[in-house]
Protein backbone atom coordinates (compact mmCIF):
# COMPACT_ATOMS: atom_id res chain seq x y z
CA UNK A 1 0.00 0.00 0.00
CA UNK A 2 1.48 3.46 -1.10
CA UNK A 3 2.57 6.07 1.79
CA UNK A 4 -0.22 8.31 0.95
CA UNK A 5 -3.27 5.35 1.14
CA UNK A 6 -2.02 4.28 4.33
CA UNK A 7 -1.73 7.95 5.51
CA UNK A 8 -5.26 8.33 4.49
CA UNK A 9 -6.52 5.07 6.22
CA UNK A 10 -5.08 6.03 9.43
CA UNK A 11 -6.76 9.12 9.10
CA UNK A 12 -10.16 8.32 8.24
CA UNK A 13 -10.26 5.04 10.83
CA UNK A 14 -7.74 5.96 12.97
CA UNK A 15 -6.15 2.31 12.55
CA UNK A 16 -3.37 1.88 10.95
CA UNK A 17 -3.32 -0.87 8.04
CA UNK A 18 -3.40 -4.52 9.29
CA UNK A 19 -0.51 -5.98 10.61
CA UNK A 20 1.32 -2.66 10.54
CA UNK A 21 1.83 -0.16 13.79
CA UNK A 22 1.61 4.14 13.26
CA UNK A 23 4.66 5.85 14.59
CA UNK A 24 4.74 5.95 17.99
CA UNK A 25 2.72 2.81 18.68
CA UNK A 26 3.19 0.22 20.99
CA UNK A 27 3.26 -3.65 20.25
CA UNK A 28 -0.56 -4.99 20.03
CA UNK A 29 -1.45 -6.72 22.97
CA UNK A 30 -1.40 -10.43 22.63
CA UNK A 31 -5.07 -10.70 22.79
CA UNK A 32 -5.81 -8.81 20.21
CA UNK A 33 -3.84 -10.14 17.66
CA UNK A 34 -5.37 -13.59 18.77
CA UNK A 35 -8.83 -11.73 17.67
CA UNK A 36 -7.13 -11.31 14.50
CA UNK A 37 -7.83 -14.77 13.75
CA UNK A 38 -11.51 -15.13 12.35
CA UNK A 39 -11.98 -18.42 13.47
CA UNK A 40 -10.76 -17.89 16.84
CA UNK A 41 -12.98 -14.81 17.57
CA UNK A 42 -16.04 -16.89 16.07
CA UNK A 43 -14.66 -20.02 18.58
CA UNK A 44 -14.69 -17.03 21.41
CA UNK A 45 -18.39 -16.23 20.49
CA UNK A 46 -19.91 -19.40 20.29
CA UNK A 47 -18.30 -20.95 23.16
CA UNK A 48 -18.56 -18.40 26.12
CA UNK A 49 -22.55 -18.31 25.23
CA UNK A 50 -22.61 -22.13 25.82
CA UNK A 51 -20.78 -21.24 29.13
CA UNK A 52 -23.16 -18.25 29.29
CA UNK A 53 -25.86 -20.74 29.14
CA UNK A 54 -24.16 -23.16 31.77
CA UNK A 55 -24.55 -20.72 34.28
CA UNK A 56 -27.90 -19.83 33.73
CA UNK A 57 -29.00 -23.70 33.78
CA UNK A 58 -27.41 -23.60 37.34
CA UNK A 59 -29.53 -20.63 37.89
CA UNK A 60 -32.77 -22.42 36.70
CA UNK A 61 -31.99 -25.72 38.92
CA UNK A 62 -31.81 -24.00 41.50
CA UNK A 63 -35.13 -21.73 41.05
CA UNK A 64 -36.97 -25.56 40.52
CA UNK A 65 -34.96 -26.16 44.03
CA UNK A 66 -36.95 -23.02 45.50
CA UNK A 67 -40.40 -23.78 43.92
CA UNK A 68 -40.29 -27.60 44.31
CA UNK A 69 -39.06 -26.98 48.00
CA UNK A 70 -36.46 -30.08 47.03
CA UNK A 71 -32.96 -29.45 48.41
CA UNK A 72 -30.54 -31.69 48.42
CA UNK A 73 -28.69 -31.05 52.00
CA UNK A 74 -30.34 -30.67 55.61
CA UNK A 75 -29.40 -27.32 55.87
CA UNK A 76 -31.04 -25.91 53.00
CA UNK A 77 -34.25 -27.54 53.89
CA UNK A 78 -33.96 -26.69 57.36
CA UNK A 79 -33.91 -22.84 56.30
CA UNK A 80 -37.10 -23.53 53.74
CA UNK A 81 -39.20 -25.07 55.96
CA UNK A 82 -37.81 -28.40 57.39
CA UNK A 83 -35.91 -31.53 57.03
CA UNK A 84 -39.08 -32.99 55.18
CA UNK A 85 -37.67 -30.82 51.93
CA UNK A 86 -34.09 -32.68 52.47
CA UNK A 87 -35.37 -34.98 49.52
CA UNK A 88 -34.80 -35.27 45.55
CA UNK A 89 -37.61 -34.03 43.17
CA UNK A 90 -37.63 -35.43 39.10
CA UNK A 91 -38.06 -31.84 37.54
CA UNK A 92 -34.94 -30.75 40.19
CA UNK A 93 -32.97 -33.93 38.72
CA UNK A 94 -33.88 -33.30 34.97
CA UNK A 95 -32.67 -29.45 35.59
CA UNK A 96 -29.44 -31.31 36.74
CA UNK A 97 -28.82 -33.95 34.61
CA UNK A 98 -29.07 -31.31 32.13
CA UNK A 99 -26.38 -29.71 33.42
CA UNK A 100 -24.38 -32.45 33.93
CA UNK A 101 -24.63 -33.36 30.33
CA UNK A 102 -23.03 -29.55 29.13
CA UNK A 103 -20.26 -30.22 31.57
CA UNK A 104 -19.57 -33.29 29.77
CA UNK A 105 -20.23 -32.16 26.70
CA UNK A 106 -18.95 -28.32 26.51
CA UNK A 107 -15.87 -28.53 28.05
CA UNK A 108 -14.58 -31.06 26.39
CA UNK A 109 -15.80 -28.69 22.82
CA UNK A 110 -13.99 -25.79 24.60
CA UNK A 111 -10.68 -27.86 24.58
CA UNK A 112 -11.13 -28.76 20.59
CA UNK A 113 -12.32 -25.90 19.84
CA UNK A 114 -9.80 -23.91 21.12
CA UNK A 115 -6.82 -25.89 19.69
CA UNK A 116 -9.02 -26.20 16.21
CA UNK A 117 -8.68 -22.67 15.49
CA UNK A 118 -5.02 -22.76 15.38
CA UNK A 119 -4.95 -25.02 13.28
CA UNK A 120 -5.22 -22.48 10.41
CA UNK A 121 -8.90 -23.97 9.39
CA UNK A 122 -11.09 -22.47 6.50
CA UNK A 123 -13.10 -20.11 8.35
CA UNK A 124 -16.60 -20.98 7.02
CA UNK A 125 -16.06 -24.76 7.77
CA UNK A 126 -14.92 -23.52 11.23
CA UNK A 127 -17.81 -21.87 11.91
CA UNK A 128 -20.02 -24.07 10.60
CA UNK A 129 -18.16 -26.71 13.42
CA UNK A 130 -19.07 -24.01 15.47
CA UNK A 131 -22.89 -22.97 14.98
CA UNK A 132 -23.55 -27.03 14.59
CA UNK A 133 -22.12 -27.54 18.02
CA UNK A 134 -24.14 -24.28 19.56
CA UNK A 135 -27.27 -25.17 17.90
CA UNK A 136 -27.51 -28.74 18.77
CA UNK A 137 -26.54 -27.99 22.51
CA UNK A 138 -29.09 -25.14 23.01
CA UNK A 139 -32.00 -27.65 20.95
CA UNK A 140 -30.79 -30.12 23.49
CA UNK A 141 -31.19 -28.44 26.43
CA UNK A 142 -34.41 -27.17 25.37
CA UNK A 143 -35.94 -30.23 24.74
CA UNK A 144 -34.41 -31.65 28.51
CA UNK A 145 -36.10 -28.85 30.56
CA UNK A 146 -39.56 -28.60 28.40
CA UNK A 147 -39.68 -32.42 28.22
CA UNK A 148 -39.77 -32.20 24.78
CA UNK A 149 -40.74 -35.89 22.43
CA UNK A 150 -38.13 -38.54 21.70
CA UNK A 151 -36.24 -38.46 19.91
CA UNK A 152 -35.72 -34.15 19.34
CA UNK A 153 -33.14 -34.25 22.59
CA UNK A 154 -31.00 -37.36 21.53
CA UNK A 155 -30.67 -36.41 17.48
CA UNK A 156 -29.54 -32.44 18.91
CA UNK A 157 -27.16 -34.55 20.88
CA UNK A 158 -26.45 -36.57 18.25
CA UNK A 159 -25.80 -33.75 15.64
CA UNK A 160 -23.85 -31.97 18.23
CA UNK A 161 -21.19 -34.45 18.43
CA UNK A 162 -20.12 -34.58 14.36
CA UNK A 163 -18.34 -31.13 14.97
CA UNK A 164 -16.57 -32.27 18.40
CA UNK A 165 -15.39 -36.01 16.39
CA UNK A 166 -14.46 -33.76 13.05
CA UNK A 167 -12.31 -31.26 15.08
CA UNK A 168 -10.35 -34.15 17.31
CA UNK A 169 -10.03 -36.07 14.16
CA UNK A 170 -8.41 -32.96 12.55
CA UNK A 171 -6.42 -32.33 15.94
CA UNK A 172 -4.67 -36.02 16.24
CA UNK A 173 -3.87 -35.59 12.10
CA UNK A 174 -2.06 -32.38 12.76
CA UNK A 175 -0.37 -34.23 15.47
CA UNK A 176 0.29 -37.40 13.30
CA UNK A 177 1.34 -35.11 10.44
CA UNK A 178 3.87 -33.31 12.89
CA UNK A 179 5.62 -35.88 14.04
Amino acid sequence: MSSDLQSLKLLLTGNPPLGQASEGDRARAPANRMMDNEVFANFLLYSTVLVIKMYLLAVITGQVRLRKKAFANPEDALKHGGLQYCRMDPDVERCRRAHWNDLENILPFLFLGSIYSFLDPDPFIAWLHFFIFFVGRIIHTIAYLVKLRAPIRSVAYTIAQFPCVSMALQILWEVIDTW
